[in-house]
């Protein structure tokens, strides 16, 4: 199509457009894919915005100062792959579905706080024997022979403690049952 042609009203303007189409489509998706970085739906659309320009402004395509349209669709086309990526980014970006989904749930400190309320209230329902193996081993890290070592019980001793000690804690907290596994 050159830059003598019209568009007109009606079915004509219609088979103008497809011949413009059919002529600069190509070059136009070429020239959109690569400034939008490969995203082939983003570079569809706009080659058919282009499109849409040219079909709102027939009397750019009549000048008579040039002999072919393409490069004022290129000159659309590139600025309105500009507009696009500056309006995407001034806009936060959007997350889907399936990113929300997997994301991990943090807990804020107003939680961890009231779940640390919660364990110590337990713990002091536990007996003292319990409560001492249940907090050099769990609560200081110390192994099964460090706290036989430092209580002065046997291994054996130390290990059921902590198995009563965490069954009670489990009775007592409901909620928290699968953080005690």
């Amino acid at each position: 199509m050159t830059a003598g042609s019209t568009l007109m009203n009606g079915t004509t303007a219609e088979h103008e457009l497809a011949a413009l189409q059919r002529e600069h489509g190509r070059p136009l998706f070429a020239l959109l894919l690569r400034l939008c970085d490969g995203d082939r739906q983003r570079a569809e659309d706009l080659v058919q915005e282009t499109l849409v320009r040219a079909w709102q402004h027939p009397e750019a395509l009549r000048a008579d100062d040039f002999d072919s349209v393409r490069p004022w669709l290129m000159t659309v086309a590139r600025r309105l792959a500009i507009d696009a990526r500056r309006a995407r980014q001034a806009r936060p970006t959007e997350v889907g579905d399936a990113v929300l989904e997997n994301a991990r749930v943090s807990s804020d400190h107003a939680e961890r706080a009231a779940a640390m309320l919660d364990v110590r209230r337990a713990v002091k329902t536990l007996t003292p024997e319990h409560r001492e193996v249940l907090v050099l081993v769990y609560f200081h890290g110390a192994s099964v022979a460090e706290a036989a070592a430092t209580l002065g019980i046997p291994p054996g001793t130390v290990k059921s403690r902590a198995y009563y000690a965490l069954r009670a804690l489990r009775r007592v907290l409901p909620g928290y049952a699968a953080d005690l596994r």
